[in-house]
């Protein structure tokens, strides 16, 4: 009796672990100033070939909605629509064997904010327009149809009966993929990146960007798994769907939580992101503020229109605000997020990351992620880098 119950309980954690990363709202995309779903059990099964044993098979992957999708036998060119969908497809697989790219992603927007748009701009320039792609825009049938890629990936796509439509009118296999609920270090990201690499055919690649992103985890938590004494950390600024001012936060917010950061504003019972009152900070009063560089605009605006609510909060008084880089941009920059982390550690318990340079982090970061170090390019973006706030500049 033992097998059979044995297969009933990971039959259903198979279908659990589906359901969690099934979806989350489209993000809008956000100018950089400003803004903010693995294997999903990427399940393969495969078919029976169809002339010999040795010959290349068509076969089935389980996306990350669920859907069992057949992948033709050696694919070998691809198409990504939707947030975030070519950024995770550059750090696993071959930018040349894009079929074209959305218009969104080069056209519209250039590359600032976004470094795997930085690591592929020469070889995009050269690639067809498969559709417009930007929040809110449906998909382009007719124009992936003309590209012909063998497999076309997409995330923020929860409507089944809309990708099973795509895939009916360009007769093209339709694979979903996912940032997850956190968007960072979330297991959802971890299965589509292995997904991509199964299908592109660069598993080993897969692996390890998973390892090394898995790590970075865990060297966060364990640096900081025995701390007791620990300040009370407030998220302003957070760029969600636009740019924000100071009441922005989120009280979920994972890169806390991966160290276990005291969250002021989720111990004043903000469950995630949320648009607060000036009185709440009051309240919470933390001993560090984060600001997001996305809205440090807004925030010197109305520190210059409310100075006396600023400078009444422990923070300001005591010069613990800090700047983290904006990493929501057409959903989330992994290698920024990734460093974000490591400098938001810092700031909080700088004696346990004395030995943390966060350029020398960043750099190895976005180097292994996207083969190039995109550091001073994101700094010029925004105001310098990672700094302390002085609100008397």
């Amino acid at each position: 009796m033992k097998k059979p119950i044995l297969a009933l309980i990971l039959a259903l954690a198979m279908m659990l672990s589906l359901c969690a990363c099934g979806g989350k709202a489209e993000p809008e995309a956000t100018n950089a100033p400003g803004t903010t779903q693995p294997a999903a059990s990427a399940e393969t099964k495969t078919t029976t070939p169809v002339e010999s044993e040795s010959a290349p098979t068509d076969y089935e992957v389980t996306d990350l909605l669920g859907r069992t999708v057949t992948i033709p036998a050696g694919a070998e060119s691809f198409a990504c629509i939707g947030p975030g969908c070519l950024r995770l497809y550059t750090y696993v697989a071959d930018p040349a064997q894009l079929a074209g790219v959305e218009a969104a992603e080069f056209t519209s927007w250039g590359t600032s904010g976004r470094p795997y748009a930085m690591a592929i701009e020469e070889i995009a320039a050269d690639l067809p327009n498969i559709g417009p792609g930007g929040p809110g825009n449906a998909p382009d049938a007719e124009l992936l149809f003309t590209a012909a890629p063998d497999v076309i990936f997409t995330t923020y796509n929860t409507d089944i009966s809309s990708i099973d439509e795509l895939q009916s009118k360009t007769g093209i296999p339709v694979v979903v993929l996912s940032y997850g609920d956190t968007g960072v270090f979330d297991q959802c990201i971890y299965d589509s990146m292995t997904l991509i690499g199964q299908i592109t055919g660069h598993t080993d690649r897969a692996a390890e960007v998973v390892a090394y992103m898995q790590n970075l985890a865990t060297e966060l938590a364990e640096i900081t798994a025995n701390v007791e004494d620990k300040p009370s950390v407030y998220l302003g600024c957070q760029s969600s769907r636009g740019s924000h001012g100071i009441e922005s936060t989120v009280g979920n917010y994972i890169l806390f939580d991966i160290m276990d950061i005291r969250n002021a504003a989720g111990e004043a019972g903000i469950p995630e992101y949320a648009m607060i009152d000036k009185e709440q900070i009051i309240e919470m009063d933390p001993d560090i503020i984060i600001i997001d560089a996305g809205g440090y605009d807004l925030l010197v605006e109305d520190y210059n229109a409310n100075p006396e609510f600023y400078n009444s909060l422990r923070a300001f008084k005591e010069g613990k605000v800090y700047m983290q880089m904006p990493y929501n941009y057409y959903s989330t920059n992994l290698e920024i997020a990734m460093a974000d982390a490591y400098y938001i550690g810092s700031v909080v318990y700088p004696e346990l990351f004395a030995d943390t340079d966060i350029q020398t982090k960043f750099a190895e970061i976005s180097e292994f992620m996207l083969g190039m170090n995109c550091y001073d390019s994101i700094a010029n973006d925004y105001y310098g880098g990672y700094q302390t706030v002085d609100m008397g500049k």
